[in-house]
């Protein structure tokens, strides 16, 4: 029975009792306790269920390895699933749930597929849900969507808050075990930046624990007087309950803070994200005891030996009466000493080891304990909770020799460093014979751009399992960190500890080494997941080889653990199928984040107002206070049109438009994207970027220009402007800027890397302003300043207008006489005002994106979005005059000679012109005879665009159709929003308005 020890428990406050809730029942813990500790001590020894068969699990570990104890935590909006009981601290009215069962924990109807394992092995879902194929739909898709998952989506909306957190530090120290106290000892004293995270509450890991003796002291003590050092050196940040969760490139690491999941009700962010730069960062994340592998090593009662101490020692909890120690290994034998010590019974030490020797083994005897060396557990017996071992040979088959009555199986199969760290960013391992384990190959660390390593592995989770090797390694990897920081100060002596000499592990990968295929199909290895021995053995047996692929077809280290427990044992057993040494099987890939970190804490702040920051121009204020209608574009809001009293949409949208083409419109064109490119190598870099030559465009000239994707899509258009001999200046579409951007940046930072080349994006630096319209140039004279009038078309000159600093673009994208102006952000309203006064006397009116659309559309001007969906060339939309003859190459022009791009069979782009003026549905399809091998109608062509133009008095549109610019004349059939009936359009040339330019070019 699992209950509560007097005098014990290091970590809890007994005079802090706590009330929580289990599945409806009221339970006690003290502050200090975990969920897992206060469950085990009040005897509850089922948690939850297993993936596959459901069958029923107990706590098998102590730590963020464990497997099993998964919960719904809390109510309403703080409800939270998969919460791992391990690592919850308990407080005051907690709230949990089992998961993954029905209708009871206690008695759940899924356990029926322990009965039917014979028919669920390894990969049947590969095999099984292939047919029939009608099925799927019907039946497997809705079983499966059913099935998935262990716990249940929260219903209710987060009410806590949650933030991100940047921090740049010379070493940063992951691990707050005597490793990780001492190397952050070092580095502070030698007086470099550091920053010391550990993941739980607690400091000092096992040394505490375990009494080990560091320079005279108890290692909980000499762990406090670190801590006290530490905490007077203004160089050293130290955070608790803060796990270092990823490694990435340059020393970029993500840190998972638990700010207050323990205390619930305080103000405050719950989580924060740690964004750190470290030049140098030391892994001290200790190691993961692994489980035995031996039939029912998964009943709730079985536990890994350090853990069970863990439980005894910090929570005062003893997880059985009777507990039999099975082991490889000379540490599991401080388990049993802990527990006798304690008054606990420890009838047997079940040994794999023949003839196992040491001073830990003379004082497990000494104590009274037996030893049964070269011994094996064949089988575990109970149903729901351990009842006793069945002891066999190790080195036989399997056969009972004695059966041991107990209620507890602590088992130790050797440690494994903790090397995820290490691995995120490249790292490599090597395989250590003598402790049977992977460690971090020193000699080929995680490396930077300058080549050197940039993390150091310390203490156990570098494979040094004695204390003094592991303060040793403390201090060295703390010092070399710091030496590489340039900081090489004098430090004092490094401390001294003391434990007990162990002898050699002995590799045991099953128990017993010849197990029964009986015995095989009841040994586990991943818990959560349900893979056994013998899912391992199939894999092998059906030709994945490959560890990678053998994990993907059995499940195995897939689970929310990422396989801390199972996957060692895991490999060991495909190297055992295959035949092969365990290093040349080799591992699977270790991914960040560590454990799971919450969804909410990646958001960070981004959520509500603040989710998707809304951006303005400098104008904006103007807009909304003068009747605006805004319209999202990208995440900006521009005016659809300006409303008047009384006025609709439509109205207004058709006011501005004729305003625009007989006096004066004025366009708010900030949110273009403005990107400057600049270097020796820019005008090469933008001939590859752009369809058509930027190379050769002579300063102060603009030039159209089009952007194609590797498989020569039409991605991004707009008009570049050459700054200087090495300076150009490229507008985007308004969505694209921070796309542009990107694509630029990933060209050159990993394919063109060597070119000489910065790209800056400025789109809000500048405020811009359409002036369009005939009497455009009257307004700007007016004003005064440059002299526009031997300015051309597609041409830019800086200078001044009205007093302010001005670039002006003899741009258009209306068709009418226009001036596109950029001022500086800050003088961006100033200047808008000050048109707006000043054009009052030519009829000046602000125009919207609708208006803007309209007489783009007009005058045939294609837009990105519209006329684009990710499958259009630039030739389908007649542009093949911007794709240059000169050049070798461009992003995309080895696309545009394949088969189907090349062939006059495409969608065109052209005009559509409906035969009674009504306005043609947008995206409406063209009709063709036929229909498709679905049976559904064939078509021809569709709507890009389509407006009612207020300059004809009639519907326009434009639309891609099959060969549509050699079929000028004829009429085509559109279908309707009803498809009850169609719309009857004549294919005309695209240029609606001014197809020759003279009002633009005038």
């Amino acid at each position: 029975m699992s209950t509560r020890l007097s005098g014990h428990g290091r970590l809890i406050d007994r005079s802090k009792p706590v009330s929580f809730t289990f599945n409806g029942k009221n339970l006690r813990g003290f502050a200090g306790d975990t969920l897992a500790s206060a469950l085990l001590a009040n005897d509850q020894m089922l948690v939850g269920r297993s993936f596959k068969y459901h069958r029923p699990r107990g706590v098998v570990a102590a730590g963020a390895e464990e497997p099993n104890g998964l919960v719904n935590l809390g109510q309403g909006a703080r409800f939270e699933p998969n919460q791992r009981i391990t690592t919850t601290e308990l407080f005051d009215g907690l709230t949990a749930t089992s998961q993954n069962h029905w209708p009871s924990l206690e008695f759940d109807v899924g356990a029926i597929n322990t009965h039917l394992s014979r028919f669920l092995p390894a990969g049947f879902y590969y095999k099984m849900f292939m047919f029939p194929r009608p099925f799927w739909k019907h039946v497997y898709e809705p079983f499966i969507r059913k099935s998935a998952g262990l716990g249940r989506a929260p219903k209710d909306r987060d009410q806590d808050i949650y933030e991100h957190f940047n921090m740049h530090v010379d070493v940063l120290v992951v691990g707050g075990g005597i490793a990780g106290l001492a190397a952050a000892l070092a580095a502070g004293q030698s007086g470099a930046q550091v920053l010391l995270i550990e993941q739980t509450a607690d400091w000092g890991g096992r040394a505490v624990v375990d009494g080990v003796q560091i320079d005279g002291m108890d290692a909980a003590d000499w762990v406090n007087f670190t801590l006290q050092l530490l905490g007077k050196m203004e160089n050293v940040t130290i955070r608790a309950r803060c796990m270092g969760a990823g490694v990435y490139d340059h020393g970029y690491t993500l840190a998972y803070e638990r700010l207050k999941d323990h205390v619930p009700d305080q103000d405050g962010p719950r989580h924060r994200l740690w964004r750190i730069r470290a030049a140098r960062i030391v892994t001290a994340t200790g190691a993961i005891e692994r489980p035995l592998s031996f039939a029912g090593n998964d009943l709730p009662g079985v536990v890994l030996a350090g853990a069970v101490r863990d439980y005894a020692v910090n929570f005062g909890v003893s997880i059985g009466d009777r507990t039999v120690v099975v082991t490889n290994n000379d540490d599991a034998y401080r388990t049993a000493i802990a527990l006798k010590e304690a008054g606990l019974e420890v009838p047997v030490i079940v040994d794999a080891r023949t003839a196992p020797a040491g001073p830990l083994i003379d004082q497990a005897r000494n104590l009274g304990i037996r030893v049964a060396d070269g011994k094996g557990i064949a089988k575990v017996k109970g149903g729901k909770r351990v009842t006793g071992v069945a002891l066999c040979a190790q080195a036989g088959e399997g056969a009972v020799l004695e059966e041991i009555a107990c209620d507890c199986v602590a088992m130790s199969g050797g440690w494994s460093p903790v090397v995820h760290l290490w691995s995120h960013c490249g790292g490599k391992l090597v395989w250590d014979d003598a402790q049977a384990m992977f460690r971090p190959d020193t000699a080929r660390p995680p490396t930077g751009a300058d080549g050197a390593g940039f993390v150091i592995a310390a203490g156990v989770a570098n494979g040094h399992l004695r204390s003094a090797d592991v303060l040793a390694d403390g201090i060295a990897a703390g010092k070399t960190a710091a030496a590489a920081c340039g900081h090489k100060k004098r430090l004092a002596a490094a401390p001294v500890a003391t434990d007990a000499d162990q002898g050699p592990i002995a590799p045991v990968w099953m128990m017993p080494q010849g197990a029964s295929y009986a015995l095989r199909s009841k040994t586990w290895l991943d818990f959560q997941n349900d893979v056994k021995v013998t899912d391992v053995q199939l894999a092998a047996q059906e030709g994945f080889e490959s560890v990678e692929h053998a994990k993907r077809y059995t499940t195995l280290g897939m689970a929310t653990d990422q396989g801390k427990l199972s996957n060692i044992n895991g490999l060991a057993v495909l190297s055992d199928a295959l035949n092969a040494a365990i290093p040349n099987v080799g591992t699977t890939t270790f991914r960040p984040p560590y454990t799971p970190i919450s969804m909410a804490a990646i958001a960070g702040a981004a959520r509500d107002e603040v989710f998707q920051p809304l951006r303005k121009t400098p104008m904006s204020d103007w807009h909304n206070a003068n009747g605006a209608d805004n319209e999202p574009v990208g995440q900006w809001r521009r005016p659809f049109a300006y409303l008047r009293a009384g006025e609709k949409v439509h109205d207004a949208v058709n006011r501005e438009v004729t305003n625009a083409r007989s006096n004066i419109g004025l366009l708010d064109a900030s949110t273009l994207g403005k990107l400057v490119v600049k270097g020796p190598d820019a005008g090469k870099f933008l001939d590859m970027l752009y369809t058509n030559m930027m190379s050769n465009l002579p300063v102060g000239k603009c030039r159209y220009g089009l952007m194609c994707s590797e498989n020569g899509f039409l991605m991004d258009d707009g008009v570049v402007a050459r700054l200087s001999e090495d300076s150009w200046l490229c507008h985007t579409t308004t969505g694209g800027a921070d796309r542009i951007h990107a694509w630029m940046e990933d060209w050159l930072q990993c394919e063109w890397w060597d070119w000489q080349v910065y790209v800056a994006n400025v789109t809000e630096q500048w405020a811009q302003v359409a002036v369009v319209g005939p009497k455009a140039k009257l307004l700007l004279d007016k004003l005064g300043g440059m002299d526009l009038s031997a300015l051309p078309f597609m041409q830019w000159q800086a200078g001044q207008i009205g007093g302010f600093d001005a670039r002006v673009f003899r741009i258009s994208f209306s068709g009418e006489l226009s001036y596109e102006i950029a001022v500086p952000a800050g003088q961006g309203r100033a200047f808008w005002e000050t048109l707006i006064a000043a054009g009052e006397a030519f009829g000046i009116m602000p125009y919207g994106t609708e208006a803007l659309h309209i007489m783009r559309a007009e005058k045939g001007f294609i837009m990105i979005g519209d006329e684009t969906d990710g499958t259009v060339i630039p030739q389908d939309l007649n542009l093949h005059w911007a794709l240059s003859k000169k050049k070798d190459d461009y992003l995309g022009k080895r696309a545009h000679a394949r088969s189907f791009m090349d062939n006059p069979d495409r969608w065109r782009l052209v005009g559509l012109e409906t035969l009674d003026g009504s306005v043609l549905p947008d995206g409406a399809y063209a009709i063709a005879d036929g229909t498709n091998a679905n049976g559904q109608r064939n078509t021809q062509g569709r709507v890009t665009s389509t407006y009612h133009s207020p300059t004809l008095g009639r519907g326009i549109a434009m639309g891609l159709v099959h060969r549509g610019p050699d079929r000028m004349g004829e009429v085509i059939s559109f279908n309707t929003v009803d498809d009850a009936k169609t719309v009857a359009a004549r294919i005309v040339d695209p240029v609606f308005y001014d197809k020759e330019g003279a009002k633009q070019n005038v």
